[in-house]
């Protein structure tokens, strides 16, 4: 039997599988590249067998958690074959790669979306029945993979999908951190941090490849004195990089690639002589110096000591990944001129950018080409993606840091400098202030090196990830740079993986959309315009409703049953979940909610749709406003509890713990989705795509992606408000929110409550600060002059709540208009304009 291609598969075909074991059920796995499979056929449950042989357990005895990573394991039997033959294909063809360099990776759970990609969901579902096993209940055993923080690590996890579900050679490298940035739970209000060591079991799904390891050479050591590790200059050291690898399973089972993660470990040395003398760190101290290194995932950078350690894992990561894939191309290729047509690596943010360094250290120390040589096979072989308009998120590193532990790199960005320097003033001549703002150096009282500017240069690409953004970057944030090398800068909006954001997160309406024009639409999210014609039709308007009322229920047990909190589903479900930051504006939200609480405390009689407000997402722990922010939600929380008047038509909800398995829970129930960054400040977002094609209505800003997502889908059905780009920037040298306090009385209202301790009896003044940001210092992120205009927008989001028909109409034609906004479109342009990579189909 012929293997079908992906886009053939049916949702029919799925749901009308053989029985699991039989002959048929093993001809059709096979037909979509799953191999055979070893733990069907039997009437023991798959899983049994590495339970007993892995685990040397009973079965009839295992808990939960080890029944989970048997069954994982089990479906890493059936696609390790797969794996292999991908890993061939590419070393047979030696085709021209993708390397994907991120320090995030936000994967979430990894069991159900493998399950789903290699077809297997009614076929795993089926096996746990049979032996009494609630399937829910063995997913939610996985960890989410403390891999990444928010939208940087989630885009690099739906990358990866469609890289492999389009057939792309392609690898994703990052770091193995033990420990997540940490488990957020709430304790009077204020968020507190604790150790998300989601290492602490056994992670079924990677394979340790010790053989090839990579040693990493750095300019200094480290030794243990006085409680403390201490840097021993000129004394330079190594770190040993061990491979971690994942399977990233393409939709159809055909392409499974690899994540590959480094975990740092030291060189094998023992001093034995400290040992035998009682002095145990001091023996150990290169062991516990190299682990430290990818302990956790984003160190304090509130000091010295995380800042420096987080320098470090970022050289870490780019020299294992870059000696890695010398290490591939040398195995078929004896030209260094081939670099380039057999390898793109793409930068994932300014995180990777020392790349341009250590590239071109390797083409000059190692390969021993020349400068000029070496320099174009740098520029061609690297690509670099800005995420951010924000200064403080364009890193700059000491120059003092380079000295002691990258001497020959800082040498090399030196030379960098010198010829980009003589370039400006051949081209701009007189002027030094164009010099001065291009230089990779930046001249202040502790010199440092501009990591954007050095990405920049060193790549042949660099894009933006929304279209305003992209005209940003090129216009204001490195114009100088976009002046010399237009043609290196582009946009590549964003996009999500439609296979877990809205096949696997919402099987209700998935079932809805292909019965109405059948599965394509999981590979081609484009077809998805299909369903425009359906948006009036009053029986599909119905089955949106009732899917969207099942998944809210649902959310609405999952969260009784997790936290204690009880919401009621026939409530609006009006979301803003996202790390927490000024100027994503969760604060705007917070004193929307007040303004409404203070119309209904005056008139109590008030028509209003109850509404619940969901919040969730991480603050830095360092980050004190955004913590303070946190702190104030949940008072707001209580204090409306609290009020007989309002309790029943308003509630607000703090969730703890925001990631990727709670979102995949709550976009699919929410009815309306918060995009209120301020304008010109939100690169592009990606949240505010799941919820669109997941039939929420957005209440945003003129910013990001929102942008286009207006365009797709109409202006109109969108509820759209506050200051542009332009408006922002042009009234930022006089803006008052002074003004917007004394003018505008239900602002004022708002703030009042706020300092009079309304919401903070038992703590009186705890909010202060709030005053500061909003007033005293100038709210920079201009809350108040978007206030008004956002509760407006409310209350025309309210007035069509109350047609459910236009509502669902509305909704349905902005999941119709969501198909731009597939992973699969950003990495279609990447793999054409940037990478010219090919599909490389498994043999």
């Amino acid at each position: 039997m012929n293997r079908k291609s992906t886009i053939e598969v049916a949702s029919s075909e799925v749901e009308s599988l053989p029985r699991p074991g039989s002959a048929e059920m093993a001809m059709v796995l096979r037909q979509y590249g799953c191999g055979p499979i070893p733990f069907v056929g039997t009437e023991n449950a798959f899983y049994e067998r590495h339970l007993l042989f892995d685990r040397a357990i009973n079965p009839q005895v295992a808990t939960a958690h080890e029944r989970f990573e048997a069954f994982s394991r089990s479906v890493r039997d059936i696609l390790a074959q797969r794996w292999v033959s991908t890993k061939e294909t590419y070393e047979k063809t030696n085709a021209k790669r993708v390397y994907y360099l991120s320090l995030e990776f936000l994967i979430g759970r990894s069991l159900a979306n493998n399950v789903s990609n290699l077809l297997l969901d009614p076929v795993a579902r089926h096996s746990a029945k049979t032996k009494g096993v609630d399937w829910l209940e063995l997913l939610d055993q996985e960890p989410d993979a403390g891999l990444g923080n928010g939208g940087l690590g989630r885009l690099a996890a739906c990358f990866l999908d469609s890289m492999a579900t389009m057939q792309l050679p392609a690898t994703g490298y990052g770091l193995r951190y033990e420990y997540g940035m940490f488990k957020q739970s709430i304790a009077n209000g204020w968020q507190q941090e604790d150790p998300d060591n989601w290492l602490r079991d056994v992670d079924p799904w990677e394979i340790a490849r010790p053989h090839e390891r990579v040693e990493v050479r750095i300019g200094c050591s480290f030794e243990w004195r006085g409680g403390n590790f201490h840097v021993v200059r000129n004394q330079p050291s190594t770190l040993i990089g061990i491979p971690y690898d994942r399977p990233v399973v393409g939709y159809g089972g055909k392409t499974i690639n690899t994540l590959r993660l480094w975990a740092a470990s030291a060189p094998d040395s023992f001093n034995f002589q400290e040992f035998g003398t009682g002095d145990f760190i001091g023996a150990l101290s290169e062991t516990l110096e190299a682990e430290s290194l990818t302990r956790v995932l984003y160190p304090d950078d509130s000091t010295t000591a995380g800042q420096g350690l987080r320098f470090l894992q970022e050289y870490f990561l780019v020299a294992c990944s870059l000696a890695d894939i010398v290490r591939r191309f040398r195995r078929h290729n004896t030209d260094w001129n081939d670099l380039p047509e057999k390898a793109a690596i793409q930068l994932n943010d300014t995180h990777p950018s020392m790349a341009v360094a250590e590239l071109l250290r390797i083409l000059l120390d190692d390969a021993c080409l020349g400068w000029d040589d070496a320099w174009e096979l740098t520029k061609k072989t690297l690509a670099y993606t800005n995420h951010t308009l924000l200064p403080e998120a364009l890193e700059k590193w000491p120059v003092a840091w380079f000295e002691i532990l990258l001497p020959r790199h800082l040498e090399i960005i030196y030379e960098i400098n010198r010829r980009l320097l003589d370039e400006v003033r051949f081209r701009f001549p007189g002027d030094e202030g164009r010099v001065q703002r291009v230089s990779l150096v930046e001249e202040v009282s502790a010199r440092k090196i501009r990591m954007a500017n050095l990405a920049i240069v060193g790549s042949h690409s660099t894009n933006g990830v929304a279209a305003v953004h992209s005209k940003l970057l090129r216009m204001l944030t490195v114009k100088d740079l976009a002046e010399m090398y237009p043609e290196r800068f582009s946009n590549k909006t964003n996009g999500v993986t439609p296979r877990r954001w809205l096949l696997q997160a919402n099987p209700a309406l998935s079932r809805e959309i292909s019965q109405a024009i059948g599965n394509g639409w999981i590979t081609d999210l484009s077809q998805l315009r299909e369903l425009r014609r359906y948006a009036k039709d009053g029986s599909f308007c119905e089955a949106f409703l009732a899917s969207k009322r099942e998944a809210k229920a649902q959310f609405a047990d999952w969260l009784k049953a997790t936290t204690g909190q009880i919401v009621d589903p026939d409530t609006i479900f009006d979301c803003q979940v996202k790390r927490i930051h000024e100027y994503k504006r969760q604060l705007l939200n917070a004193l929307r909610i007040i303004v409404v609480y203070n119309r209904l405390r005056s008139n109590p009689s008030r028509d209003i749709i109850p509404r619940t407000f969901f919040f969730a997402g991480k603050a830095a722990p360092a980050y004190h406003l955004a913590k303070l922010i946190i702190k104030f939600i949940n008072n707001l929380a209580a204090t409306i509890d609290a009020d007989p008047v309002v309790r029943g038509r308003l509630k607000v909800v703090f969730v703890p713990e925001y990631n990727v398995s709670l979102a995949e829970r709550l976009v699919p129930a929410s009815d309306v989705s918060n995009q209120i960054s301020t304008a010109g400040y939100e690169a592009s977002g990606t949240s505010n795509m799941k919820f669109m094609m997941n039939g929420a209505l957005t209440v945003g800003t003129r910013d990001g992606a929102t942008i286009e997502m207006a365009e797709e889908a109409g202006e109109e059905n969108l509820f759209l408000f506050g200051l542009t780009v332009e408006q922002v920037e042009n009234s930022r040298a006089w803006y008052s929110p002074y003004w917007h306090y004394e003018n505008e009385p239900e602002i004022r209202g708002a703030l009042n409550l706020i300092f009079s301790d309304h919401f903070s009896p038992n703590e009186p003044g705890v909010f202060a600060p709030l005053r500061d940001t909003l007033l005293t210092q100038g709210d920079h992120y201009m809350h108040l002059a978007d206030l008004t205009s956002y509760c407006r927008a409310q209350e025309r989001l309210g007035d069509l709540y109350a047609d459910p028909q236009a509502w669902a109409h509305k909704a349905i034609l902005n999941i119709a208009c969501s198909g731009k906004f597939s992973s699969d479109r950003t990495i279609a342009e990447y793999a054409s304009e940037i990478w010219k990579v090919k599909p490389c189909p498994v043999q």
